[in-house]
């Protein structure tokens, strides 16, 4: 630790990000590319702090997934006061990252181990005519789901479960099991919004049970099958991965 007359003692702070993820690769750090949210959070306090510095997530969310709610925390040694921190990273960080707040948090608090729950939401477009300013950020459908028939479906799904059918990684070692306690799927106008809730998320976990979901939306098959496919443990048994730019973390829970 630097120790000097224009440093403090190194304190533990709280961000609260969001992001544009169209252009980039994830959260996560990536070989031979500096497009991933952390890297770009990292290059400006590392300027900041004169020398590098590692920012923490509550998670990693994939390439082309949005944010308005991540968390993250770092450590840094800098005189500023938290909004000033806000105001540098805003001032230097691409248009498409914006950090919402920063507060010094306790020494031991950590973004991932410490999260409780997470809030991500699906946005799919069920109008008539292409959705055209925001059509980076919603999934168009070819056609009107069956709400009923999704939302029963999706009751088999509530609860802790092992959900291996909707892992999106075949390598994956550790446990699959996880505990999702809501799944809300409702129409505003045009668009159908699939909100989860849960503990936690595997690879593309969410983006599967949205594709599963709109199969069964589309007759393809029955809300009863969801029960199969748990039993299974099978990614093959399930539907399509949906589309990326649908998807967006909205909340961390503490």
């Amino acid at each position: 630790m630097r120790q000097g007359a224009d440093k403090k003692v190194s304190a533990n702070y709280k961000l609260t990000v969001q992001y544009d993820g169209t252009r980039y690769y994830g959260w996560e750090h990536q070989p031979n590319t500096d497009m991933t949210i952390q890297g770009k959070l990292e290059a400006v306090l590392g300027i900041l702090e004169g020398e590098p510095v590692e920012v923490i997530g509550a998670g990693r969310t994939d390439a082309g997934v949005h944010a308005r709610g991540m968390t993250a925390n770092v450590r840094l040694q800098t005189k500023k006061k938290p909004e000033e921190i806000r105001d540098y990273l805003n001032q230097y960080l691409p248009e498409d990252i914006l950090v919402s707040e920063v507060r010094e948090a306790a020494d031991g608090f950590h973004s991932r181990y410490n999260a409780r729950g997470k809030t991500y939401r699906y946005t799919c477009y069920a109008g008539p005519a292409k959705p055209l300013f925001d059509r980076k950020y919603v999934y168009a459908l070819e056609r009107e789901p069956d709400l009923e028939a999704m939302r029963k479906a999706a009751g088999y799904l509530l609860g802790r479960h092992d959900f291996a059918s909707f892992c999106g990684n075949p390598r994956m070692k550790k446990s699959t099991v996880r505990e999702v306690d809501e799944i809300r799927i409702e129409r505003r106008g045009d668009y159908l919004l699939l909100t989860y809730h849960g503990t936690g998320f595997l690879q593309y976990m969410v983006r599967i049970l949205t594709g599963t979901l709109l199969e069964v939306g589309c007759g393809k098959r029955s809300p009863e099958s969801m029960r199969e496919l748990l039993e299974a443990k099978d990614r093959s048994l399930a539907g399509p991965t949906a589309p990326a730019k649908g998807l967006c973390l909205m909340k961390v829970d503490y």
